[in-house]
């Protein structure tokens, strides 16, 4: 049996176990999983990309649509396995691989074959799906009380899914390296998106997320969305946050660059040394809260020592000046999706860890515990609309306003790495596994 086999196995039989305490504690008998159905665009015949429900994913590394999965603690999990008779389209291959050992599969050519493989429609079955996905007898009701077990419990990835995972941060690195190198050569933001595109071996509808290519002041944005053909006058500076998929798991990193020394890329490499050490703090018993805090006080500090604010960084966090360079959260959780489930759960009831006072776009405020992958992403960013709320504070006269607008030319700085927490078997901390730089290491 492969290595990756045998951590498939290992995933699918603790799968099962919280599918079973789950339907236990919502009571209900039989899980019932919907892949998805494809939407079309209004007025016309072309899908909308599709995307596969990640309750789906969790069980199998399938992406296509119209299919169904049942479960019944103590019965071997059901797979109706769509594969239509379609000379318009690539249809599915027939069922292969690693995982198909541990499934009933049944196959079907027609959607409404479904209902016929599936348990008896009745008031115990627990549907997960979409609306749109619904099948005579089948409407989704999506109970809260079990989504909410499995979504806390989804934040422990399984040895099988960290390799997933690791396989994901070692293909978007490969397009991390391209993208840098066509920024270099002064291409637009369309080459380097292209680029990265290439060198991932994954088109546009594979990545996990729109990639963020900027140049200069695109680099303020937090979530540009465009990939400019045009180039500017002067490449200064280039943000890049994209990912890559492998078998349903996502990477998610980002890096700035500068194409000259200066102040700018002094600050990008006193981001970086700050993102390594929140990094750091990736540990059992910590919390993101924390490490959100400290990321406010890291950028506060760097503020400080390059001479652009006038205030400590306990002064500034206080005073709300860091949120004015630093408007996000440090991270999220990742895996299924790039904003996975459950970051704001204390337990599996459901009972919620409140964020920081002040720090309303936290996503993620639970302890850690281990085997969890998190994004840590501080940023520093010249956005205009910020800035103009912080020269009408009281603290404006603490600002080098010079130097901040000599800076707005570069946009921001952003630099995120996706990082395991560790820990022993006695549960001890070991240190985190900072599964971006070990890729890059071995890219």
């Amino acid at each position: 049996m492969s290595e990756l086999a045998n951590l498939y196995r290992l995933h699918i039989e603790q799968l099962q176990k919280v599918a079973a305490a789950a339907l236990e504690r919502a009571g209900f008998d039989t899980l019932v999983i919907a892949s998805g159905a494809e939407r079309y665009q209004f007025l016309d015949d072309r899908p909308y990309n599709f995307a596969v429900n990640p309750h789906f994913k969790h069980w199998l590394p399938l992406d296509h649509p119209h299919s169904w999965i049942s479960y019944t603690p103590g019965h071997k999990p059901i797979l109706v396995y769509f594969q239509p008779a379609d000379y318009w389209h690539l249809a599915p291959a027939a069922p292969s691989g690693y995982w198909l050992e541990h499934f009933d599969v049944r196959v079907i050519q027609d959607v409404s074959e479904a209902a016929q493989h599936l348990p008896a429609p009745g008031p115990k079955i627990a549907v997960v799906a979409e609306n749109d996905a619904c099948l005579k007898g089948f409407t989704p009701n999506n109970p809260e009380v079990l989504l909410t077990y499995l979504h806390f419990y989804r934040a422990y990835k399984s040895e099988y899914e960290l390799a997933l995972m690791r396989h994901a941060q070692a293909r978007a690195v490969r397009g991390h390296r391209a993208a840098e190198a066509v920024f270099r050569a002064q291409g637009s933001e369309y080459d380097i998106h292209m680029a990265y595109v290439l060198a991932t071996g994954q088109t546009e509808k594979q990545l996990p997320y729109g990639n963020i290519v900027a140049l200069n002041q695109h680099c303020a944005v937090l979530h540009y969305q465009h990939q400019r053909h045009d180039k500017p006058l002067q490449h200064l500076s280039f943000l890049i946050d994209a990912g890559a998929s492998h078998l349903g798991y996502a990477s998610d990193i980002t890096r700035t660059y500068a194409t000259h020394t200066g102040m700018f890329n002094d600050l990008i490499l006193a981001m970086d040394a700050a993102q390594l050490r929140l990094c750091d703090q990736v540990r059992v018993g910590n919390t993101n809260s924390n490490i959100h805090i400290a990321a406010h006080l890291e950028i506060g500090k760097i503020l400080h020592d390059f001479k652009l604010v006038n205030m400590s960084p306990e002064a500034m966090l206080e005073g709300g000046v860091t949120h004015k360079f630093f408007p996000h959260g440090i991270g999220h959780y990742l895996g299924l999706q790039v904003h996975d489930v459950g970051g704001y759960f204390k337990d599996d009831r459901g009972t919620l860890e409140p964020k920081p006072g002040g720090h309303k776009y936290l996503r993620l405020t639970r302890e850690l515990v281990g085997d969890e992958v998190i994004t840590i992403e501080p940023g520093l960013y010249f956005i205009d609309m910020l800035l103009d709320e912080l020269a009408a504070s009281e603290h404006a006269g603490l600002v080098a306003w010079s130097e901040i607008d000599a800076l707005k030319h570069y946009g921001g700085i952003r630099i995120e790495d996706d990082v395991r927490v560790r820990k022993a078997d006695t549960g001890s901390d070991l240190g985190p596994e900072n599964l971006t730089r070990d890729a890059f290491l071995l890219a």
